[in-house]
């Protein structure tokens, strides 16, 4: 739901800049992780939208820092909250690019489970939206309303092998109807 606000306001953010590889310590990952994982969500319950953008750019850099610095995190190493900063630092990045490229390992780390299949999904159809094509897992709201849709009568089964409530539930906290025609 996070991802869904965040792109729906994005034209209301401000840019601070591209996002960089930074010098970050290896060896205190886990601190970093836990450091992303609260700012994420401390500054989602707050409505100070420039601060949503410097927060989101900072985690950016620091989630790309560790991958391409240290290796893509797994649940050997890390926590399943870092494992989820991770995640987030990708999800709510602002640029559609970083996405891209670091989608391969989100997808290994969800066959290997270090990462959900709620988590893919989630993902993977921001990406395809970001793509301008039809969403599966029917995750991503766009000016109000459910973003175009693949296959929408069997919507539900996807939704379930992915561990995802029924579309109709999910829709509720948007007050959409879902109407698969």
């Amino acid at each position: 739901m996070i991802s869904i606000f965040l792109y729906m306001n994005r034209d209301k953010f401000v840019y601070v800049g591209s996002v960089d590889i930074i010098e970050v310590d290896c060896s205190k990952k886990l601190q970093i992780l836990s450091e992303v994982l609260e700012s994420d969500q401390k500054i989602r319950k707050e409505s100070d939208l420039i601060k949503f953008a410097k927060e989101d750019h900072r985690n950016q850099e620091l989630v790309i820092s560790i991958i391409e610095k240290c290796g893509m995190p797994t649940l050997k190493e890390v926590g399943q909250k870092h494992m989820d900063a991770i995640w987030l630092g990708l999800q709510h990045s602002s640029e559609e690019e970083i996405r891209k490229k670091y989608w391969p390992q989100v997808e290994k780390a969800v066959e290997n489970g270090d990462l959900s299949k709620q988590q893919y999904a989630l993902m993977k159809d921001r990406i395809l939206m970001d793509e301008g094509k039809p969403q599966i897992y029917g995750s991503q709201i766009e000016n109000g309303k459910l973003y175009t849709l693949e296959n929408p009568e069997t919507v539900n089964v996807r939704r379930k092998e992915m561990g995802m409530e029924p579309i109709e539930e999910y829709l509720k906290y948007f007050n959409i109807m879902f109407n698969p025609k």
